[in-house]
């Protein structure tokens, strides 16, 4: 009796804590009702974790509640073996109105033909099935004029947030802490649950979900997977706003992403758009959180690499792609820090980026005038003359009127009256001069104006589009030595654009209205550096500004952390001529001025660094741990750690201990002309 009693408790509880459904809820409640119009199978399928098997015990517990027998088979202990599923499923066979219900069915999949064709024709009387599984159901169900009539299938989709709440609070989470959960979740209820069971370290810390938490997640959003480099497939998907064959090729490389494309494409948590692949956001943020946590090295580096082939993708892009290529990769930034966003993107109108016509031009002054003042709209009268080309106006979609816009100005060599007309162009012009002047073939770019009226420079939709194009141009323009770009709010958007590598550099005053000018020079880092760099979550900016300014050069006052960013970014790019020939190290004290080929003489310096570390029989395993992971170009640490024979733990030691010593070295060596041999290698095995 007490036994009947806990399992009566548990079903009442289940079906307490189950929320939302209601569409799903609806179909079983009409199967068990008997209606004669009811489908007679029900499909349920979605990925791991979201919920099948919870609507599996309802339609249990509402069968048992009517009165029918109800005959529940877990697929798991098949082994799709068609006589096991018949002896499992027999009862409903023999009793009218019997209730089957076949969970984790992607376990025996392949019976699924057998299943529709053969045995569901022998079921009883008025007898339902329901069947649950991460694949989506064999078309045949529908295509089949029969089975249409009396087939269902329903999608189980993530809650919403205010179901995912709903959720929490039935479990005793605290209001406070919920937003946390949600966000982390992605709609998955075993994720909720799962987070609920692992409340913060103490009151009002933020929550991050634990090891243990995110392994259990991944075995069950994700199961077992066929091999290590599928793993690196969905690490990589995790990452990126939509994944497409060359973006995973770029990181994967060609054999392994014919390998594994198709296999991203039929898995049951992953979308397959017209766009690419999207995951499930729980699998996302799980696989996200768990790969940072397990080997926050290769995060970094699937990270970098991800960033790199976005910055193609932009560059090979239509010109109307453009702006939509930049979205995506901006997508790897969306967990950092930038000014409060304090629109809804979701329920604004749509906007238009479109080049500047002759009938703007007077609402252009207007919108000047109104948002910065007559001195300002005198500036921007004087460049709608000079460089028309450069503004863009945003209206809505359907309007013709404008409600903001933005110019990028292009200057090698600015006229006498450019400099009288605009006080922040002469500002800029006398800071080049003085600091980063320009070479032969090179220009200037700077995003001159910004104006929303109404909205200041504040976040909203329209900044938004003016800073994806800002983007554009400057991942798609060649020759630009040096990027500006002004702020009248250097408050809001000064912390932000430090973290990207833009100082503010001067502040000028327009007609009472100060501008403030942020700078970088891409001559100390290149367009290819930045993107890699602006991905690692433990870099330190590198300051981009001032450029080469004497004979000595700027990396005799780059500041430490900086100089150790620049070493490591070197070793990073040893084997990619084209990003190391970029170093701002080439720059610095390593490379005396005047030397025939800098980045044979950088490289040279390195090399002779590293061989001077060996010191002692800890600088000797420093040494070759370090050659092993960047000289030889190791394809992984871990490949590296099992190149030296040396478990990975004491690998991360070894190079740990090497960075620190390279640098100290570096650091301590005198400037060289002479070009090196070529550098060494540890032996092949």
């Amino acid at each position: 009796m007490a036994a009947a009693g806990l399992a009566d408790r548990l079903a009442a509880a289940r079906a307490e804590a189950l929320v939302g459904r209601e569409p799903e809820r609806a179909v079983l409640d009409l199967m068990l009702s008997g209606a004669a119009h009811a489908p007679l199978v029900a499909y349920l399928h979605g990925p791991g974790g979201i919920g099948k098997s919870s609507l599996v015990r309802y339609a249990a517990r509402q069968a048992e509640l009517a009165g029918r027998r109800v005959v529940h088979v877990d697929a798991r202990f098949l082994d799709a073996d068609p006589r096991r599923l018949e002896e499992a499923a027999a009862p409903a066979c023999a009793e009218p109105g019997a209730v089957l219900l076949i969970d984790t069915f992607e376990q025996c999949q392949p019976l699924e033909t057998w299943l529709r064709e053969t045995f569901l024709l022998r079921l009883a009387d008025q007898a339902i099935v329901v069947v649950a599984g991460r694949t989506a159901p064999d078309a045949e169900w529908s295509l089949d004029p029969g089975w249409a009539q009396l087939f269902t299938a329903l999608p189980v989709r993530p809650l919403d947030p205010a179901e995912s709440d709903a959720l929490l609070a039935a479990r005793g989470v605290p209001a406070e802490q919920r937003g946390a959960f949600v966000a982390f979740a992605g709609g998955s209820p075993l994720a909720l649950s799962l987070a609920a069971s692992v409340p913060p370290a103490a009151p009002g810390a933020p929550w991050y979900p634990t090891g243990d938490t995110l392994t259990t997640l991944v075995e069950r959003l994700v199961g077992d997977l066929p091999s290590v480099l599928h793993r690196r497939a969905l690490e990589v998907v995790a990452q990126t706003y939509v994944t497409r064959e060359p973006l995973l090729r770029a990181v994967l490389g060609d054999e392994d992403t014919n390998t594994v494309f198709p296999w991203l494409r039929q898995l049951p948590y992953i979308e397959v758009t017209p766009e690419g692949l999207h995951p499930h956001d729980a699998v996302r943020a799980t696989l996200e959180a768990d790969l940072r946590w397990r080997d926050p090295e290769r995060y970094d580096d699937i990270r970098a690499r991800i960033s790199l082939a976005g910055l193609e993708a932009v560059r090979s892009a239509t010109a109307d792609d453009a702006l939509l290529r930049v979205t995506e990769w901006m997508f790897l930034f969306r967990d950092q820090g930038g000014p409060e966003n304090l629109y809804n993107y979701r329920t604004h109108p749509h906007i238009e980026d479109t080049p500047l016509r002759p009938a703007d031009v007077p609402a252009v002054l207007r919108m000047a005038e109104e948002a910065e003042g007559p001195a300002s709209a005198a500036a921007v009268a004087h460049w709608l003359r000079r460089q028309p080309d450069a503004f863009r106006v945003h209206r809505y979609t359907g309007s013709t009127t404008p409600v903001s816009f933005m110019a990028i100005l292009r200057l090698d060599a600015p006229l006498p009256e450019d400099l009288a007309e605009d006080p922040v162009i002469a500002a800029v012009w006398d800071l080049v001069e003085t600091a980063a002047p320009l070479g032969p073939g090179e220009h200037l770019g700077i995003r001159r104006f910004a104006v929303q009226p109404g909205g200041g420079q504040r976040p909203s939709p329209l900044m938004e589009l003016i800073s994806r194009r800002t983007l554009a141009e400057e991942m798609r323009i060649h020759g630009r030595a040096v990027t500006f770009t002004v702020f009248e709010d250097a408050g809001l958007w000064g912390r932000y654009l430090a973290e990207a590598g833009m100082p503010e550099v001067a502040a000028v005053d327009v007609g009472g209205l100060r501008q403030h000018v942020f700078g970088r020079d891409w001559r100390r880092q290149a367009v290819e550096q930045w993107v890699q760099n602006r991905a690692r979550t433990a870099v330190t900016p590198l300051a981009t500004w001032p450029a080469i300014a004497s004979a000595s050069g700027p990396g005799d006052q780059l500041p430490r952390a900086a100089f150790e960013e620049a070493v490591l970014e070197a070793l990073r790019t040893w084997h990619t001529p084209r990003e190391f020939a970029t170093s701002v190290l080439l720059h610095s004290h390593l490379v005396a001025p005047g030397s025939s080929d800098p980045a044979a003489v950088l490289r040279g310096a390195i090399t002779t660094a590293l061989d001077a570390i060996q010191i002692d029989p800890a600088g000797v395993k420093a040494h070759e741990a370090l050659t092993a992971a960047y000289i030889s170009a190791s394809r992984t640490h871990r490949a590296a750690a099992r190149r030296l024979g040396v478990p990975y733990g004491t690998y991360r030691r070894h190079l740990a201990l090497a960075k620190e010593r390279l640098i100290e070295q570096l650091l301590r060596q005198p400037a060289t002309r002479s070009t090196p041999t070529a550098p060494h290698s540890i032996p092949e095995e």
